[in-house]
């Protein structure tokens, strides 16, 4: 005789796919409203061994230019393949313009993403480049032109508009491929990384295209490593090892930051002086961090009041140019944030035998 009540798995996973199916909805149903581009929660993904993602959430507004900010590995590149469709999520769930990344064939009308590496045809023209990518998003040929003659100026390419792809400079190639995954007018934007390699002018270029994108209320998202840049960013998600750190403007992180930054200026700054320097602040008292930034040393004092104290010390044994207390910058609140999170994430090993 069958019984008619369901095993423990089988009601377990009927359960995991009523929540998911409830999640689902209510996720949809925040990106319909208006309220956000783009939600993802309790996202995890493995690679083997490896825990890409452990457990991100998101929520990013409309219009908004949103930087993932992180080291290598942090979790940056597999946050926007998934975003894009590129990727499955090995748990949880998003949603990209209303669109569920489970579902990535009407997700890439929506969608223009940017990979890492240059992904165009470089035995193409600029011109025949553009044309390919709307073909590929079934563009029509009068939206085309429209679309295409607006975008090549945006990005200064237009007197290029006859030469091979593979002849252009690292930063045309990048503003290439940033007006190709627009020919289709997409609601998000995904970069990864989009300055990466290119000349200062062109990087400046490329941000001033992302303004007026977003002056049209194009959502973007990218990733970056430089926190100097993410400084530009409307709001920023810090990632560490799969997990996001903290969220914010990079005002309302800068105020997250705990202690009095004092920068410190050597009259010689030999990389042996700089790292010198640094240990011997590490172990100042008063002092709860040290980190180099490029010629300089940023010195993270408990108080202001210690900071005299703290200069004359460490005078004894490297020659001062100046030692001034400044502002934090997004880089100092990631290092102290990242730090206070790495204290409470185990070891990978933990547990394994």
């Amino acid at each position: 005789m069958t019984s008619s009540r369901s095993s423990p798995a089988t009601a377990g996973e009927a359960e995991v796919r009523a929540r998911r199916g409830k999640d689902s909805r209510r996720l949809r149903a925040n990106v319909q409203l208006g309220q956000i581009a783009v939600e993802a929660r309790s996202l995890s993904c493995r690679f083997g061994s490896i825990q890409a993602l452990d457990g991100l959430d998101l929520e990013i507004q409309r219009g908004e230019i949103f930087g993932l900010v992180g080291p290598d590995g942090a979790g940056k590149t597999t946050t926007l393949r998934i975003l894009a469709g590129l990727v499955p999520p090995s748990s949880g769930e998003a949603h990209v313009a209303g669109i569920d990344v489970h579902d990535p064939e009407p997700l890439c009308d929506r969608i223009g993403y940017l990979a890492q590496r240059f992904a165009l045809y470089g035995d193409l023209t600029v011109w025949e480049n553009v044309c390919f990518f709307a073909e590929v998003f079934r563009v029509s040929t009068r939206d085309r032109d429209e679309r295409a003659v607006e975008l090549l100026a945006m990005a200064g390419l237009e007197p290029f508009r006859g030469r091979l792809a593979d002849q252009l400079s690292g930063g045309m190639k990048q503003k290439l491929a940033l007006t190709c995954a627009l020919i289709h007018r997409p609601e998000v934007l995904l970069l990864d990384e989009p300055t990466a390699g290119v000349d200062p002018i062109s990087r400046r270029d490329v941000w001033r295209i992302l303004y007026r994108l977003q002056a049209e209320g194009l959502t973007v998202v990218l990733s970056t490593a430089y926190l100097d840049e993410a400084e530009r960013c409307s709001r920023l998600a810090l990632l560490s090892l799969g997990r996001v750190v903290a969220v914010g403007t990079p005002d309302e992180l800068r105020s997250r930051h705990s202690g009095t930054i004092v920068e410190v200026v050597l009259a010689e700054a030999t990389p042996e002086r700089l790292r010198s320097a640094r240990d011997l602040a590490r172990r100042a008292q008063g002092a709860t961090g040290a980190q180099l930034f490029g010629d300089r040393l940023h010195v993270v004092m408990e108080r202001a009041d210690q900071i005299d104290t703290f200069v004359a010390g460490l005078r004894e044994f490297v020659t001062i140019a100046s030692a001034t207390p400044v502002t934090p910058t997004v880089e100092d609140v990631f290092l102290q944030l990242r730090a206070g999170a790495a204290e409470q994430i185990p070891s990978p090993l933990a547990g394994e035998g």
